[in-house]
């Protein structure tokens, strides 16, 4: 008889089985022969899930270029509105000429003709195209060589995906099949090859696995090169700076803003220093861009007619998601259990989307990987999902309406506003649930079985050093920062008895 040690170990290191614990799980896993029996040995082999998720996320992305074809083949070339009408457009083979690759021209110090002047990317997405136009075979036509890049980008991007893939697997230990949820979205596959966004998500993956496994001084090294490839992966730290808060950890948290500092330097500053103008292109064009496609705000100006300023729906972009962020903070630190740090990192990043001034279609590549380890149920994320993939098929319809002429063809005005709808609904569905959960932890499918936080590295299983909690007298409810009761430990349910979701 195995000792009650031995049990316990057991239960730390069992393999979470989802098709035992989600019902669309248990009922799709009827396609490949039902639910997983009581002699499979799913952890038996550490790297059996990962390796089998990362070759699913493979395939899914292979889809995806064939959803390409009909571009690839001739619609990138023959007009605009053949891409949109086959749903198919891709910034990749028109930017191989349109930022002077073609040319041989260096981004960040080479001036490009033309109205861009210089190359409006961040610094390490602008080296991530140049090496694969240094990798682009010459020769040949103008066509031939933009499809030499962009399948050159592809494969690249590809080596992101199976990253991501990796390691959204691997941050919860426990619940290697929760990348599944990443390896099978549909609106990844749709949209990995738009645009370049896969650098960066792939190194904020890795710095996620890396906070998971309490190395927080790589963590922010990841997380300042996923900012000097994006803007979005900076927001991360906000969640960290409110999760060590309320543990104490602020000699962690300090390491990961000095990873990120420094790393982010690194990549900038020689082309701060010897290309000034060059570098600022990106900052200034974020800035000075107008309203554009996916956001509220251009249903407003097409609903009401009126041009907003640029400079107001930066102010106000800016002061929303600072207080919306303000919101998630509190939330954190009044919540009964301390939120998970996926859970915090989802929410700031769909705060960043949803109040920003333009939702292109391959921004949803952020939030996968954080839906995926903050919300690991399948019904939520296929609704998000579904509401994504419409929003995809909208935005191409659309554009194809207004190339179409007299002709008409796609998708009006009205129509696509409502996919912007759809696309604002289902992220602020799956916000809703996740911030049910962080009130509600009975409710959060990780914390079902015990578990604390798996994503949290020096934060899982860490005492609260300060919390800000619910404090009532003569029946007046009011809030007081105190300090936690000393030696508390985090403890939330018990194994073998989960919750009902």
């Amino acid at each position: 008889m195995p000792s009650a040690e031995d049990t316990s170990v057991h239960q730390e290191r069992s393999v979470v089985r989802p098709t035992h614990r989600d019902e669309v799980a248990a009922a799709g896993s009827e396609l490949i022969g039902g639910r997983s029996g009581r002699w499979s040995r799913l952890g038996s082999a550490a790297l059996a899930p990962v390796g089998a998720i990362a070759l699913v996320a493979i395939g899914m992305f292979a889809l995806g270029m064939v959803q390409k074809l009909p571009c690839y083949n001739w619609a990138w070339f023959r007009g605009a509105g053949s891409q949109y009408t086959h749903a198919c457009y891709s910034d990749i083979p028109h930017l191989y000429s349109g930022r002077g690759f073609a040319d041989g021209l260096v981004p960040y110090f080479d001036r490009l003709p033309g109205d861009m002047q210089f190359l409006e990317y961040p610094v390490l997405t602008g080296l991530f195209m140049q090496v694969a136009a240094w990798l682009t075979p010459g020769g040949g036509s103008v066509q031939e060589q933009e499809q030499a890049y962009w399948l050159v980008n592809a494969g690249m991007l590809m080596i992101c995906t199976a990253v991501i893939a990796v390691c959204v697997a691997r941050t919860h230990r426990r619940r290697p099949w929760d990348g599944l949820l990443m390896a099978l979205a549909p609106a990844f596959a749709l949209t990995a090859t738009i645009n370049w966004d896969l650098l960066a998500v792939a190194l904020t993956a890795a710095a996620m696995l890396m906070w998971s496994r309490s190395r927080p001084l790589a963590f922010g090294i990841l997380i300042g090169l996923a900012t000097a490839a994006k803007l979005y992966p900076v927001f991360l730290l906000g969640p960290v700076f409110v999760l060590c808060w309320r543990a104490g950890k602020w000699r962690e948290f300090g390491a990961a803003v000095l990873g990120a500092a420094g790393s982010w330097l690194v990549v900038n500053l020689p082309v701060m220093v010897f290309a000034p103008e060059g570098w600022k292109k990106f900052y200034t064009f974020s800035e000075e861009r107008g309203i554009d496609f996916g956001s509220f705000w251009l249903i407003i100006t097409q609903r009401t007619g009126e041009p907003i300023d640029v400079g107001t729906v930066n102010t106000v972009s800016m002061l929303t998601t600072i207080g919306l962020c303000a919101v998630i903070g509190l939330v954190a630190l009044t919540a009964p259990r301390r939120p998970r740090f996926a859970q915090l990192a989802f929410l700031v990043v769909a705060v960043f989307i949803l109040v920003n001034k333009v939702y292109s279609p391959q921004y949803v590549l952020w939030l996968i990987p954080l839906a995926a380890l903050a919300r690991p149920r399948w019904r939520d994320f296929l609704i998000w999902q579904a509401c994504e993939v419409m929003y995809f098929l909208g935005i191409w319809m659309y554009l194809a309406y207004t190339t179409s002429g007299d002709k008409h063809q796609g998708l009006p005005t009205e129509g696509y506003q409502l996919a912007i709808v759809l696309h604002l609904l289902g992220t602020l569905y799956l916000c809703a649930v996740v911030v049910r959960d962080i009130l509600m932890p009975e409710r959060d499918p990780v914390r079902q079985d015990g578990s604390d936080d798996p994503s949290g590295g020096v934060l899982d299983g860490a005492e609260d050093a300060f919390v800000l909690s619910h404090l009532v007298e003569t029946g007046t409810a009011r809030r007081e920062a105190v300090p936690a009761a000393a030696g508390a430990r985090v403890e939330w349910g018990g194994a073998g008895t989960p919750a009902a979701d």
